[in-house]
């Protein structure tokens, strides 16, 4: 049975690296959500409002959806992205994106799911790699965040760096 997530994204050259490499990263840290993250799970791509560097004007977004192709395994050579080091990781296949700068913005339907079990302490929440949502969060992101999204071939050109090729 798959499960969903929320996965969160801080800095804009991490955004690029996974939607163009089709790829997600993790860090050294034990993470239980990491560890539970299985084939065929589905995740919700989420940009930090810090993420594009420019927290004033930026707001938190839902620009995505992908499924995890494998579970979270162990990389045979970690990853370098924004200056951090990423050990494990898995293959995604993204299939949809809001064009940039668009997206889902998050805090305004806070409260109505119940992956912040305390909506107004909710950006605590976003401190991990992975949210674990219920069926009902997925239904509500789903009804909201449909009428925004275009493929991903239309929607990855818009992304700053995205497109561009090597080390970002």
């Amino acid at each position: 049975m798959s499960r969903s997530f929320l996965v969160v994204l801080g800095d804009r050259e991490a955004i690029a690296w996974v939607l163009r490499e089709q790829r997600m990263a993790f860090p050294a840290t034990p993470r239980a959500e990491v560890a539970a993250l299985a084939a065929d799970d589905r995740l919700f791509l989420y940009a930090t409002r810090g993420a594009w560097r420019n927290p004033t004007r930026d707001r938190g977004r839902i620009i995505g959806t992908a499924t995890a192709l494998s579970s979270a395994q162990m990389l045979d050579k970690p990853v370098e992205i924004a200056g951090r080091t990423f050990v494990s990781g898995c293959d995604l296949r993204i299939e949809r994106l809001v064009p940039y700068p668009g997206g889902l913005e998050l805090q305004p339907i806070v409260e109505q799911l119940s992956a912040f079990p305390k909506p107004e302490a909710w950006s605590i929440y976003l401190r991990r790699p992975l949210l674990a949502l219920s069926t009902s969060d997925v239904n509500l992101l789903d009804h909201h965040l449909n009428v925004l999204l275009a493929t991903r071939p239309q929607a990855l050109p818009t992304y700053p760096s995205a497109t561009a090729a090597g080390r970002i």
